[in-house]
């Protein structure tokens, strides 16, 4: 008998790379599974998804838009649309259960899945959960989260603290393609690397700390990649140091993260998994321009656990640069933080979740 699973979740990485671990997991379960993806037309992951060899299917749906009222206008119509065109979709794919990572694309799915008694679940990346999975809470049958205390956001006896899902890549790195990137970056190895990461979609502010204070990598023989975002890729015409590397995107991740010293990094959660999995010291800088402030939460969560250090954006300019050197002018420190975030990785959540979800299956 083929199984079939539907995926709803977009709008950032944090939301799309679960889905996609998720979703790899199944097929390792269920080998001849048939998996379907559905989320906001106009947003990444109807480029990212097929990338990784899955269908998706696009709704007609953006998020509430708190900052400005009048630009929501068509936002009832949008939802109308989005969930007749789910119903569509259910009626027509016929899943066995429906799996939500978040984010307002996945709303009006697993809303409808629900009102056709479809098994649903959600995958709760944050400590503060966003508000399409609170509404959805109450019609799960699981919720997988990876911090404690979400009894606050969500009924108790539906949670499962199984960690965040991370990609396979993640627990390999291939030598002959980090000898390449390092020989076609001119990369010393001899000094220490930071990692610079802004995030799915990249971040000015990182991006101009690294280009304005191209002196001090200089200074201290630091090597420094930058993944910038697309969106941000004429920044590097204005890179005038030997020293920087700058990429819009790091699609080798893993290989890049196995000789960087450290990383300096948005803090949303599937980052947060990805790197505690590898093991690495990070200074995290949240972007505050997110839903209910959930980065500066996990960054807060870590950095009181002494797994991570934590700079806030407007703290940047003076303080960053003296956190790079505490850092790396101490091993004890460096190890420490290292040790510490490492403890906190959880290697199987996504079998465990997978495995939950088979009890629901027909």
């Amino acid at each position: 008998m083929v199984r079939r699973f539907l995926i709803s979740g977009g709008g950032t990485g944090g939301h799309i790379y679960p889905a996609l671990a998720i979703a790899d997991e199944l097929k390792v379960r269920f080998y001849n599974c048939k998996i379907l993806f559905t989320g906001s037309s106009s947003r990444m992951e109807m480029n990212k998804i097929p990338k990784n060899g899955y269908k998706i299917k696009g709704l007609w749906i953006s998020g509430f838009n708190r900052k400005s009222f009048f630009s929501n206008f068509l936002f009832p119509l949008k939802l109308i649309v989005s969930l007749a065109q789910s119903v569509k979709i259910l009626y027509k794919f016929k899943p066995n259960a429906v799996i939500g990572t978040g984010g307002f694309a996945s709303g009006p799915t697993l809303f409808i899945a629900s009102l056709l008694k479809i098994p649903i679940f959600i995958q709760e990346q944050n400590s503060y959960p966003g508000i399409t999975n609170k509404i959805l809470s109450k019609y799960a049958d699981k919720i997988f989260v990876s911090y404690e205390n979400m009894e606050k956001f969500f009924p108790r006896e539906k949670i499962l603290n199984y960690g965040n899902p991370i990609r396979h890549r993640f627990g390999s790195h291939d030598e002959l393609k980090k000898e390449k990137f390092i020989k076609k970056n001119q990369i010393n190895l001899s000094n220490n690397t930071l990692l610079f990461l802004g995030g799915s979609l990249g971040s000015n502010i990182i991006n101009q700390f690294v280009i304005n204070n191209s002196d001090f990598f200089e200074k201290n023989n630091y090597n420094v990649i930058l993944q910038c975002g697309e969106r941000f890729k004429n920044i590097i015409n204005d890179n005038k140091s030997s020293n920087i590397k700058i990429l819009p995107f790091i699609d080798q991740m893993p290989t890049v993260l196995s000789f960087s010293d450290l990383i300096i990094s948005r803090s949303g959660a599937i980052i947060i998994s990805e790197l505690s999995f590898i093991g690495k010291p990070v200074i995290f800088i949240p972007s505050p321009n997110v839903a209910e402030d959930h980065q500066t939460k996990n960054a807060k969560y870590l950095y009181d656990l002494e797994a991570a250090e934590l700079i806030h954006e407007n703290e940047i300019d003076y303080k960053l640069k003296n956190v790079i050197n505490k850092i790396l002018l101490s091993q004890n420190y460096r190890l420490q933080l290292a040790r510490n975030f490492k403890s906190l990785s959880n290697l199987n959540s996504t079998k465990l979740i997978v495995k939950e979800i088979e009890k629901y299956i027909k």
